[in-house]
């Protein structure tokens, strides 16, 4: 199925990058919605992955489902994880 061609794909992206990380300096991991595919519990699972990898480098998460913010904000404590979204840096502009 597409979603385990997307899992896997993110595996040897994380191992890719993991090996790296050992040799050189860190750069980030850019993701575009590439939980769009999975469930809840691989979600919450490949979060908690992406959560441990920032302890060494930076990752960002870009995506158009609500509720995998959700699912983050509910598992993750607030000061580990960092959330933006175009609603409030809208209404910041428009208030401006």
């Amino acid at each position: 199925s597409e979603g385990t061609q997307d899992q896997l794909y993110l595996a040897l992206r994380l191992a890719s990058l993991r090996d790296q990380l050992e040799q050189q300096e860190p750069w980030p991991l850019i993701l575009d919605d590439i939980l769009i595919k999975f469930d809840d519990p691989r979600a919450l699972a490949t979060l908690e992955v992406l959560s441990e990898l920032g302890k060494q480098t930076q990752v960002i998460l870009f995506t158009h489902h609500a509720h995998l913010l959700d699912l983050a904000r509910r598992h993750f404590p607030e000061e580990t994880v960092q959330f933006h979204t175009l609603e409030e840096s809208w209404q910041s502009r428009v208030k401006a």
